[in-house]
C-alpha cells in the first residue's frame, strides 16, 4: 500500500467547519505542517474535500 504526503498550503480562515473538521482529522493544524498518511480511499476522500487547501505528494 502506498503512502501520501500531505501537505496544508492555506488558512482555514473562511472555511467551511466541515473542511476545518477534516484537516484536523488529517492532523494538520497550521500552515505548512505535513503529515503523511496511507494511501486508502477514506483518506483520498478526505484530502478531496480539502483539495484547495493542501498539496499532495506520493511517497514510496
Amino acid at each position: 500500500m502506498g503512502r501520501v504526503k500531505v501537505t496544508q498550503k492555506r488558512s482555514t480562515i473562511g472555511t467551511k467547519p466541515n473542511q476545518r473538521a477534516t484537516l484536523r482529522t488529517l492532523g494538520l493544524k497550521k500552515i505548512n505542517d505535513v503529515t503523511i498518511k496511507d494511501d486508502r480511499p477514506e483518506i483520498r476522500g478526505m484530502i478531496h474535500t480539502v483539495r484547495h487547501l493542501v498539496a499532495v505528494e506520493e511517497v514510496e
